[in-house]
Order: C-alpha cells, then sequence, then structure tokens
C-alpha cells in the first residue's frame, strides 16, 4: 500500500498501560509495545520504513488512541480503524487473517496456516506474526501453541498473558 512520507505518532497512558502509535494517512502503521521507550518506533520506522518522517501530532493518533483506551477499559471487543500494513503478501495475509480471532479466544499458529490455505507454512506463520508492527489490534496476543502454551511476544509473554486475562475478564 502507498503512503505519504510522514507518519505520525504520540503516547497513549491509560491506567498501567503506556504506549506510542503511529498513523499515515492511510491507518495506524504501528503500535509500541507497553511501556518501551519512543526508540523502538525510531528503530521499526529505520528498518521498515525508513524514508518516512516522524512527526509528533496528537490529532493525527487521537481516534487510533480513543479505540485502544476502550479496550484496555473493556469497553471495546473489536477494533474499526483503518490499518496501513507494510509487508509481504504472505505476511499480509497472516496479519489479516488474525483479525478474524474473536475477541477472547485464542487460536493456534496451525489453525492460521490453514486458514489461509498454507497448512504446512506454520513456522512462516510464526514469523510473520513475530513482525507483526501493530499488535493489539491486529491481535497476535491471541495465537498460541499447539498445546495451549505461551509462545513468543514483541511485548513480552507478562504482557501477552494479560492481554488475555483482560480479554476474559
Amino acid at each position: 500500500m502507498s503512503y505519504k512520507r510522514e507518519a505520525y505518532y504520540g503516547k497513549i497512558n491509560s491506567r498501567d498501560w503506556s504506549l506510542y502509535l503511529v498513523a499515515t494517512e492511510n491507518g495506524l502503521c504501528f503500535v509500541g509495545s507497553p511501556n518501551e521507550a519512543f526508540d523502538e518506533v525510531k528503530n521499526w520506522f529505520t528498518k521498515k520504513r525508513p524514508e518516512a518522517t516522524l512527526i509528533e501530532d496528537w490529532d493525527k493518533v487521537a481516534t487510533y488512541a480513543e479505540e485502544l483506551v476502550e479496550y484496555f477499559n473493556g469497553e471495546r471487543q473489536a477494533f474499526d480503524v483503518s490499518v496501513d500494513f507494510m509487508g509481504t503478501t504472505f505476511q499480509e495475509s497472516v496479519w489479516t487473517e488474525l483479525q478474524h480471532i474473536p475477541y477472547g479466544e485464542k487460536w493456534t499458529y496451525t489453525d492460521i496456516a490453514e486458514n489461509i490455505g498454507k497448512p504446512n507454512a506454520v513456522r512462516a506463520v510464526g514469523a510473520a506474526i513475530g513482525a507483526n508492527p501493530v499488535m493489539i489490534v491486529v491481535p497476535c496476543h491471541r495465537v498460541v501453541g499447539k498445546n495451549g502454551e505461551m509462545t513468543g511476544f514483541r511485548g513480552g509473554i507478562p504482557t501477552k498473558e494479560r492481554l488475555l486475562e483482560l480479554e476474559n475478564s
């Protein structure tokens, strides 16, 4: 998807959740790990969108922030905001499939691989999920190992567990 060279960011603080959001004119393109420094945003953009200029602009991320705060407060189960993906065709197919996992449910990497028509690509699915730049909104935290075990998550396993607890409270 094409995008302008500008990317706008802001930081939300809701209860004990604090994270950076970044959006382009096309939609939300990055959700930072909770309680991580702005360096996480800069490092991702240096690697994935080096031509983009990061501009602090709360007005450009306010709608995204509002939906995330509602989610953290238990008032929202699905996100309505647009997302601006930048990945391979395969990654984007995985990220799109993640958005079909219902609130409060857990799917396995095998489920995702089968649902996108690539049943033998479980490891590649795992790699794509690990590269998801829009955590929470694209709910990679809802994916667990075959036996239900907690597996990797950019925000850390404790954050993944907290998100799942939030959805099951």
